[in-house]
């Protein structure tokens, strides 16, 4: 085996950390980040040595696929204890590989557009076979305007972002700064955005108002409240 310089030892113990508590590892802007790189370029020549000293294994295609060796699990383990934990973890690491882990960035109105929050509230570890498309990010519903689509006050909703989208499609739209969620209706000569429940009236989009889609509605979670 290659022998690691710190900052390499360091990175393979913050993927371990990273397995052992949240069950997936870092992505390579989280180590970057984590390591106070400037860039991933950084992240990325440290994991082609690790993975060269036969540590870790990289998994193509796959935005967090990185998996620790045997190699790897035995330079982190103290005991045999340990290394029984990182085996678990790792084992639970394959399992959720597509786990998806998603920011929670505030709350969408269903009701009478509001403005978004921009902080991350929080995130959520989800199963990426309940949405379609994959989700980007989850936003937290305030009202009761899209009910008859199943979409209900205080549902966490998937958005995969993008700037388009076909009349019929549920998205989640800004007008002037303002967000909300709602069926898309495109017209010869105008936008509407409809709700779902007949206490709501439509929303004409007006030819001066700032108007774009900012993504699909692609699924949704419901948590005990």
């Amino acid at each position: 085996m290659n022998a690691l310089t710190e900052t390499q030892h360091a990175i393979l113990a913050l993927i371990g950390d990273r397995i052992a508590v949240e069950g997936m590892p870092p992505s390579q802007t989280e180590i970057a980040r984590a390591m106070g790189f400037s860039g991933v370029r950084a992240a990325q020549y440290h994991l082609e040595a690790l993975e060269q000293a036969g540590v870790i294994e990289r998994l193509p295609g796959k935005a967090r696929g990185l998996r620790l060796t045997p190699t790897g699990l035995a330079l982190l383990g103290g005991d045999d204890d340990d290394q029984a934990v990182a085996e678990s973890a790792a084992a639970r690491s394959r399992r959720d590989e597509d786990a998806l882990l998603l920011p929670v960035l505030g709350r969408v109105a269903a009701g009478a557009p509001i403005g978004a929050d921009p902080n991350v509230d929080e995130h959520v570890l989800l199963d990426r076979n309940i949405f379609f498309p994959a989700p980007d990010y989850m936003l937290k519903v305030q009202g009761d305007s899209m009910r008859d689509e199943g979409i209900f006050d205080g549902d966490l909703i998937g958005v995969h972002r993008t700037p388009e989208a076909r009349s019929g499609e549920i998205v989640v739209a800004r007008i002037d700064d303002e967000i909300t969620v709602k069926l898309l209706k495109i017209g010869k000569d105008r936008i509407r955005l409809l709700p779902r429940n007949p206490d709501y009236q439509p929303i004409e989009v007006m030819p001066d108002q700032d108007f774009a889609i900012e993504g699909l509605y692609c699924g949704l979670v419901r948590r005990g409240r």
